[in-house]
C-alpha cells in the first residue's frame, strides 16, 4: 500500500518544476493558453467554462509565485511503497501503480521539455503489437495538453486532456476551416449549430475520436522514413527553432499518411466524421505541406469518393518522405562537419526557404 495523496503531491511538484523551467520558451499568448488549460484542469471545469478574467489572473499570479520558489530546483525522486524511484523510471513506477489502477508518465515533449503525468488507468489493450493505455482522470499534469502520446513504444490516450484539446481546436478554429467542422458535426448528427447541441454531444464525439488518436501515435511508432533516433537528435540540435517546428510537422504528416497511420485508418473504416475533423484542424505548417488533403476533402464533400482521399494520402506521404530524406541528409552532413550552424543554414536555404516555411515561425511558436 502507499499514500496516494503524497504520490500526487510528488508528481505535481515535478510538474511545477518543469513548467517553471520552460515557461519562458513559450510566446506570451502560448503560455496564457496553456495556463488557461491548467487552470480548468485544476478547478475541475468543463472545457467550455470560462471564468472571469480577474479570477484567472489572480490564479496565474499565485502560480508564478509558486514557480519563483522552485527556480533552480532539480526534479525530485518519487518515493513509493518504501522505495525511491528516478522520476523518469516509468517502468519501475508503473509496475507498482498498475495494480492500483494508476498510470505514471514521464518523458520529453516539444522543445525537450520534461513532462510528467499521473492518471487513472481505465483500460489496457494491444493494437498492431503495441500496448495502448487508456487514461482517465488526471491527478497530476503539467502545461502539456495533448490527447495522446507515445512512451517507450507504448501509446497513451489521455481522455481528460483530449476533451480540453478538442474543445480548444473548435473554439479557436479559423474561419476558413469552419465549413469542414460543420460538415463533421452534421455527419455526427448535430444539425443544430448552437453551442448547446455541441456540448450535449461532446462526450460522444470525444469517445469516437479515440481510435483516430491511437492510429496517429501508431503511425509515428511504425514510421521508418524519418528515423526516430535521428529525428530526436535533430529536435535536440535545433530546439525552439523553425527547424524543430518543421520536422515535427513532417513527422506528423508521415504518421498520418503511412500505411499504419490515422488517415489510412479513417479511409479503411470510412470514418466520414473523423475525416471532416482532420480536414478542419489541418493548419499551419501541416496544411502548407499537405495541400492535397484540402483539395481532396473539398471534392469528397460532394462525391464521397474515398479513392480521391486515398490518392491525397499517398501524395502527401510521398512529399513528406522526400522532405524527411533531404533534411536528414543535410543534418548528417552537418554532424560530420561538427557544425550545426552550417546544417541549420543549409536546411533553411535548401528546404525551408524554397517552401516559404520561414514565415510560419511566429505562428508555430504559439
Amino acid at each position: 500500500m502507499f499514500d496516494s495523496k503524497n504520490l500526487i503531491e510528488q508528481v505535481r511538484h515535478n510538474c511545477s518544476i518543469s513548467d517553471c523551467r520552460y515557461a519562458g520558451t513559450y510566446s506570451v499568448c502560448g503560455l496564457a493558453l496553456r495556463l488557461r488549460d491548467l487552470y480548468k484542469w485544476e478547478k475541475g471545469l468543463e472545457p467550455w467554462v470560462e471564468e472571469d478574467s480577474s479570477v484567472i489572473l489572480q490564479w496565474i499570479g499565485e502560480k508564478e509565485e509558486e514557480w519563483d520558489k522552485l527556480d533552480g530546483q532539480e526534479f525530485a525522486g518519487i518515493s513509493l511503497a518504501g522505495k525511491n524511484y528516478d522520476p523518469f523510471d516509468v517502468e519501475g513506477l508503473n509496475a507498482v501503480l498498475a495494480p492500483q489502477g494508476l498510470f505514471y508518465g514521464a518523458g520529453y515533449v516539444q522543445g525537450l521539455k520534461p513532462s510528467f503525468l499521473l492518471a487513472e488507468l481505465l483500460e489496457t489493450r494491444q493494437v498492431e503489437g503495441f500496448q495502448v493505455y487508456i487514461l482517465g482522470r488526471e491527478h497530476a499534469r503539467d502545461l502539456l495538453t495533448v490527447p495522446a502520446l507515445s512512451q517507450n513504444n507504448s501509446i497513451l490516450i489521455r481522455k481528460e486532456s483530449a476533451r480540453i484539446f478538442l474543445w480548444n481546436l473548435i473554439f479557436f478554429l479559423k474561419k476558413s476551416s469552419k465549413e469542414a467542422l460543420r460538415f463533421a458535426l452534421e455527419t455526427y448528427g448535430i444539425a443544430d449549430h448552437h453551442p448547446k447541441a455541441l456540448k450535449d454531444n461532446f462526450a460522444r464525439i470525444c469517445e469516437d475520436e479515440v481510435e483516430a488518436y491511437i492510429y496517429h501515435e501508431l503511425g509515428e511508432l511504425k514510421d521508418t522514413d524519418f528515423d526516430r533516433e535521428v529525428w530526436r537528435d535533430m529536435v535536440a540540435a535545433f530546439p525552439h527553432s523553425v527547424i524543430e517546428f518543421f520536422i515535427r510537422a513532417v513527422k506528423d504528416i508521415l504518421a498520418d499518411t503511412n500505411e499504419f497511420g490515422k488517415l489510412r485508418y479513417i479511409i479503411r473504416e470510412q470514418k466520414t466524421s473523423s475525416l471532416g475533423l482532420h480536414a478542419a484542424f489541418l493548419d499551419g505548417l501541416r496544411k502548407e505541406l499537405f495541400p492535397e488533403l484540402v483539395d481532396a476533402f473539398r471534392e469528397f464533400k460532394e462525391s464521397r469518393n474515398w479513392e480521391r482521399v486515398e490518392e491525397a494520402r499517398l501524395s502527401g506521404y510521398g512529399t513528406a518522405r522526400a522532405l524527411a530524406e533531404t533534411i536528414t541528409e543535410l543534418y548528417k552532413r552537418g554532424k560530420e562537419k561538427g557544425d550545426m550552424t552550417w546544417a541549420a543554414r543549409e536546411i533553411e536555404k535548401n528546404v525551408l526557404g524554397p517552401l516559404g516555411i520561414l514565415k510560419w515561425k511566429s505562428e508555430e511558436e504559439q
